[in-house]
């Protein structure tokens, strides 16, 4: 078994973004029983201005919305990939 884990550069742009999309996510009237949790199912990863998104939700349909709001939250260098299953 190989761990996959990296620390991403600190960049204060791709901070930025990162919490610019977690907002535009969890501030989605639907996505409230997410936003509630104190460790949030959604993350947002950031590596030089591009997003992924990772974690489980309990629908298609709020992966669809994730995606959606993490798009319409802009500056990403290329689409989202959102990896929420």
């Amino acid at each position: 078994m190989q761990d996959d884990i990296r620390v991403l550069p600190l960049s204060p742009n791709d901070e930025r973004l990162r919490q610019r999309v977690a907002r535009a996510i969890y501030a989605d009237p639907s996505m409230t029983k997410y936003a509630i949790q104190a460790m949030k199912p959604i993350h947002v990863i950031v590596e030089n201005g591009h997003v992924t998104l990772d974690g489980v939700v309990a629908t298609g349909f709020d992966k669809q919305i994730a995606g959606t709001r993490a798009a319409s939250a802009g500056m990403s260098f290329g689409p989202i990939v959102n990896n929420c299953r």
